[in-house]
């Protein structure tokens, strides 16, 4: 049995959800999203709570889309609510980020800056070699992060590259002479 799918979603004030057939449509005063469960589960919307259920015992991909869903639908109601942030710390001599309109320019040691081209819907500031990215999906806040990342991944030997914050980098010890 699914843990997660047990549980239910309160719905916060100013958030309106409707289901529509199969499909579960998420607004607040800005934006609006949606969620298409093709009829895998079983949704009940009642006094502003939210809940899924088994459709039927016998089927084991309703049980394995079961949480599925209900963690999708909890992690649309937060980023409608409070948002998703992620922090890249950008560690290293000469390496620096600048966000120009809708472009982030990274100087990240090669011969050549790097520039990428934000997405809508996704918010970038800077504060000195911090750079917070902030938007409504997690999946995409979370992909944009691993993208920029991946340019220059943190070294083991001194720590330089683009690190999420949280993160910590086990070191090396370099090479010793002999003597």
């Amino acid at each position: 049995m699914s843990r997660i799918g047990k549980q239910s979603i309160t719905i916060p004030k100013g958030l309106d959800v409707s289901l529509q057939g199969t499909k579960l449509i998420f607004k607040n005063a800005k934006l609006q999203k949606e969620l298409e469960t093709f009829d895998r589960v079983k949704i009940e919307l009642k006094d502003g709570i939210l809940s899924f259920g088994l459709k039927s015992d016998e089927d084991s991909q309703a049980r394995a889309f079961w949480g599925t869903y209900r963690a999708l639908a909890n992690n649309i109601v937060v980023g409608l609510t409070s948002g998703f942030t992620k922090q890249l710390e950008i560690n290293g001599v000469g390496y620096k980020a600048t966000i120009k309109g809708k472009i982030l320019e990274l100087m990240l040691g090669f011969s050549h800056p790097i520039n990428y081209d934000i997405p809508d819907g996704v918010e970038m500031s800077l504060d000195k070699n911090i750079l917070t990215i902030k938007g409504v999906d997690k999946q995409q806040v979370g992909q944009i992060a691993s993208e920029i990342r991946a340019f220059r991944p943190p070294e083991p030997y001194k720590g330089k590259g683009v690190k999420y914050v949280e993160e910590t980098i086990l070191r090396k010890a370099g090479k010793t002479a002999k003597k």
